[in-house]
């Protein structure tokens, strides 16, 4: 298991970790994108979707109410998932969030669903420093 720490100063930094971040994604590899609300998973999440999709305009909605958002991507089929309001760890299976083993899936609450926790081959953990300037990026494969 390897780990690494990086501070992101503010979102351009968040989007330029998200680019690199994305090109060492794999197909078939789950990232749980982890912290607290307002930690900045969705736009880590937006600037992976992105760089994957090689469209920096590409709308990337939160996926908060449907739950998943897929995406075509000439890497592949990429997921974007909030498992934020999902009722019970047993509607990961009727989303056929893990049915591809060819998609890269992100996965923000990753925490509420043990078969995806299983399944995760990256996390990526998002604080927010005393005073809140800035993220702290911590990442664990």
């Amino acid at each position: 298991m390897t780990r690494s720490e990086r501070f992101l100063a503010d979102d351009a930094a968040t989007a330029q970790f998200g680019a690199e971040l994305a090109l060492t994604l794999k197909p078939g590899e789950v990232v749980s994108l982890e912290g607290d609300l307002g930690a900045g998973k969705t736009a880590l999440a937006r600037a992976i979707i992105r760089t994957l999709a090689d469209d920096p305009a590409l709308e990337v909605p939160s996926p908060t109410f449907a739950l998943i958002q897929p995406y075509e991507t000439p890497r592949g089929p990429v997921l974007h998932a909030d498992l934020y309001r999902l009722a019970d760890a047993g509607e990961v299976e009727e989303l056929g969030l893990l049915d591809d083993p060819e998609a890269i899936v992100l996965v923000e609450w990753a925490d509420r669903a043990p078969q995806v926790l299983d399944a995760v081959t990256l996390s990526v953990a998002l604080d927010m420093p005393p005073g809140g300037a800035g993220r702290l990026a911590r990442m664990r494969r």
